[in-house]
């Protein structure tokens, strides 16, 4: 494990692009759906979304947890 892979992998991070993907639903939906209540734009999350955001947090913390492995201290 090099350097600069350990912080390409750290800094790697979830787009809204790719959760709106797993939602199966248009990243203006989650942008939107992540406004507060009060905002004019605002609009409920998709429906089932915490099953898929569970999958994706377990997903990167599996990732994590293997580069920490990785890494000789």
């Amino acid at each position: 494990m090099d350097f600069r892979k350990a912080t390409d992998l750290l800094m790697d991070g979830m787009t809204r692009g790719a959760i709106a993907e797993a939602l199966g639903c248009s990243e203006a939906t989650v942008r939107q759906a992540r406004l507060d209540e009060g905002a004019k734009a605002s609009r409920k999350p998709p429906g089932g979304w915490e099953p898929v955001l569970k999958r994706l947090a377990e997903k990167k913390a599996a990732q994590l947890l293997r580069l920490a492995a990785q890494i000789s201290a």
